[in-house]
This record gives C-alpha cells, structure tokens and sequence, in this order.
C-alpha cells in the first residue's frame, strides 16, 4: 500500500492533483484546503497518503498531516460516505472544526458542509460521538484553534480570490464568494476564506 509520496507537483485542479515521482505520474484526491498549501506546478511536494483498492481500481487520497487522514478515515466508516464524499466534507470544513461539531451534536455546523443533508449529519454524530471524544486536536491550519484570527485584509481577500482561480473557477465567480465570504462579519484567514467561498460555490 502507498502510505506517503514526495515528488514534483505536475497539476492541480479542485480536489485532484497530480505528483511526479521517479517519472512516474501519481493522480491523488485531496481536500481544497491541502490544494491549496501544495503550491505550485513544479513546486516540490510531499502527502500523506491513504490507498483504496477495489476490484477495478486503486485510488490515492492525499493529505498534508497525519491528523487529517486519521479523520479522513473516521469519516469513511460512517454508513453513506465514500472515500469522494468525505474529501469533500474536508474541502468545506477544517478537520478539527467537524470533530467539535460532532462532539457537540451541532446539526446545524455539519449540514453547512456542501453534499451533508441532515440525515447525513445524523449519521456522523451517532457513529462517530463515541470514537472522536478523545480525539486530539490536530495542527493544520483552518482549525478551531485559529480562530481567534484578525478580519482578513484585502491582500488575503485577493489572495483567496486566486487560489480559487487557480483551482479552475472563474474569476468572476471567485470574487463574488468570496467577498460574500468575507462580509458575514467570521473571522477568516485565507484558507479559511476559500473554504466558506466554495461552501458558497457548491450551493450555487
């Protein structure tokens, strides 16, 4: 099973990039949040990697800490969420942000996450309570931890606006969410912007 790659980034798009190692071109599912830290095409990269292999097909789902691809794989024991859906749950929530969700039974935090219906929802919270009480908090940023953060700056605005591009949305569209993003009054870093700017996307 491959547990970790370190390569060549050759492309991102949302949710999905690409990595060369030794010649040979890795296509790895990560979360927005982990697309977004990766950089740029030819920028050097390493992931932790979980590897799914089904009868048909072996999938990579990268992720920059341990911690993520320990709740990444929470996620995908609960009854109704595959190895995509729970890579999107991360895009629109920071990992430790859904664990206190969980924790708290706050239906209402989990249904904001694009693709998580309330029955989905209650899913999570009756499968996983038990097993994230314990659950340490992790580093990465966009977690609870930083959410003591300033009001963005108009360089974070403009900077989150990019990423997004970058990942293959209009610009047009970008800067509309992410300006809506920004004048609900949360207190937002960069990443956490592009986060609620693609929770905005996704409903359209």
């Amino acid at each position: 099973m491959i547990a970790f790659l370190r390569g060549k980034l050759l492309e991102k798009s949302v949710n999905t990039v690409v990595i060369d190692v030794g010649g040979v071109g890795y296509e790895v599912h990560v979360p927005l949040t982990t697309c977004y830290e990766l950089g740029e095409p030819g920028d050097e990269v390493a992931l932790k990697i979980h590897t799914i292999v089904r009868e048909d097909d072996i999938s990579l789902y990268g992720f920059m800490t341990s911690h993520e691809r320990e709740i990444f794989n929470l996620l995908i024991t609960v009854s109704g969420i595959g190895p995509k859906s729970a890579i999107s749950a991360l895009s629109g929530m920071g990992a430790d942000e859904m664990i206190a969700a969980i924790r708290d039974n706050n239906l209402a935090k989990l249904t904001s996450i694009p693709g998580v219906g309330k029955k989905t929802a209650e899913r999570l919270v009756v499968e996983l309570k038990d097993k994230v009480k314990t659950f340490g908090a992790g580093t990465a940023k966009g977690s609870v931890a930083d959410d003591d953060e300033s009001r963005p700056s108009s360089g974070a605005i403009d900077d989150a606006t990019s990423a997004l591009v970058n990942l293959g949305y209009q610009r047009q569209s970008a800067d509309k969410a992410v300006n809506k993003a920004a004048q609900e009054g949360i207190e937002l870093d960069v990443q956490k912007l592009v986060r609620r700017a693609l929770q905005l996307l996704a409903k359209g």
